[in-house]
């Protein structure tokens, strides 16, 4: 099988992490790109990406590459492809378009050219046409535009890859799953000791996290994938990936224990726990953590996405001042990783972090903060990191 290029799509400050993934996989002529990653392997590799990246969003397959500066050009270039290599007449497709350019101001202006471009297409060769179909199509192609350049791919994921297919519960404010696996990689998280979540919510963190620990593919318990319409379609192959994926898994022996103070909110983390067959790995309590303290002396691993005030209504000085008073008291030789979009918050936790990396939560800018407390006493570990990403 031939090689061909391939783009993953990712958070803002991911795109490392997502190259390392791709390294670590086994693909080639990995580049760097702003919430992407670009790189190239075959149809087999195609599969293998979609079922184990974390931090991908979706991996598009790109197939052709043109100059459009007004609805004609547009038209004659999304002309130029073979659609009959891709697509049958009797099938149905939906086109995504994003748009960074002066010659064209809507998304949907496009997306209807390219449309009418493909179906006159077919009707001109076979006398009958696809059809459009938004929410379960054969085929989902995508069109990127920016400035004149045209880039035409195929949607190799379909929805977004953090619909891992394990979460059917959620809480008012629930965390993406790509957004919880980029924060545990980098948090440097990698199943070596124990691990806490003291605020879980419907156990996202948690599950991603028991993932990583035993090697488990992200996307093994997702129902379907775009590819899996399509015509070149390898059942066998794709068999055989997922075979070759869960011989790597491996044992996990710490503990993964996941808090939360309301009862809802913990039914709902063990049923997405036990949807992710992640039960033998992570055990969920209802606690409140400012309430806890470390149960083993051995070093402990945390990360977490506390409320700020968003969609939650709390007193944020008073829960952050608690927070930071809980880490110093009850929670020695810990490193404990948080998130948070209110960076005004910070300053009532009472600790100085040795890390603090930009993200996005959805649309609001946030912070990865790192604090370090370690065995024998009550102070945060000062240190200054010349790797900050403020």
């Amino acid at each position: 099988m031939e090689n061909f290029k391939m783009i993953a799509k990712t958070f803002f400050g991911f795109e490392e992490i997502l190259a390392k993934e791709l390294q670590q996989l086994g693909a080639q002529d990995i580049e760097i790109g702003t919430r992407a990653v670009s790189f190239k392997g075959d149809k087999g590799f195609m599969y293998k990406a979609n079922l184990s990246l974390r931090t991908a969003l979706k991996i598009l397959k790109p197939i052709y590459h043109f100059r459009a500066f007004n609805d004609q050009s547009l038209y004659k270039g999304i002309s130029n492809i073979d659609w009959s290599k891709y697509l049958n007449a009797n099938q149905t497709f939906v086109i995504d378009t994003t748009i960074h350019s002066d010659h064209f101001k809507h998304s949907q202006f496009v997306s209807q050219k390219a449309k009418d471009a493909i179906v006159d297409q077919f009707r001109e060769k076979f006398g009958q046409r696809p059809s459009i179909d938004k929410d379960f199509p054969d085929l989902r192609i995508n069109i990127h535009i920016d400035r004149d350049q045209c880039s035409v791919s195929l949607d190799t994921s379909g929805a977004s890859l953090h619909h891992r297919g394990y979460r059917t519960a959620t809480n008012i404010a629930p965390i993406n799953e790509v957004l919880a696996a980029g924060m545990l990689l980098l948090s440097g998280w990698d199943g070596s000791c124990d691990f806490l979540d003291p605020m879980c919510g419907s156990g996202t963190i948690l599950a991603e996290a028991a993932m990583i620990a035993c090697n488990i593919p992200a996307n093994i318990n997702r129902k379907e994938f775009a590819f899996e319409k399509w015509n070149d379609w390898d059942n066998d192959l794709f068999d055989q990936i997922i075979d070759s994926l869960m011989k790597k898994t491996k044992e996990f022996h710490y503990t993964i224990t996941g808090y939360d103070k309301a009862p809802s909110a913990v039914n709902k983390a063990k049923d997405n726990i036990a949807n992710a067959n992640l039960d033998d790995y992570v055990t969920v309590q209802q606690a409140n953590f400012f309430d806890t303290k470390k149960e083993n002396a051995g070093p402990l691993h945390m990360v977490f996405n506390p409320p700020y005030g968003e969609r939650l209504d709390i007193d944020l000085e008073r829960f952050y001042r608690e927070l930071g008073d809980t880490l110093k008291n009850n929670y020695p030789n810990t490193n404990a990783w948080f998130i948070t979009a209110n960076l005004e918050a910070l300053k009532f936790v009472g600790l100085r972090p040795s890390r603090k990396i930009k993200l996005f939560n959805g649309s609001l800018e946030a912070r990865l903060v790192k604090y370090e407390m370690y065995a024998g006493s009550k102070r945060t570990k000062f240190q200054t990191n010349t790797d900050d990403i403020d």
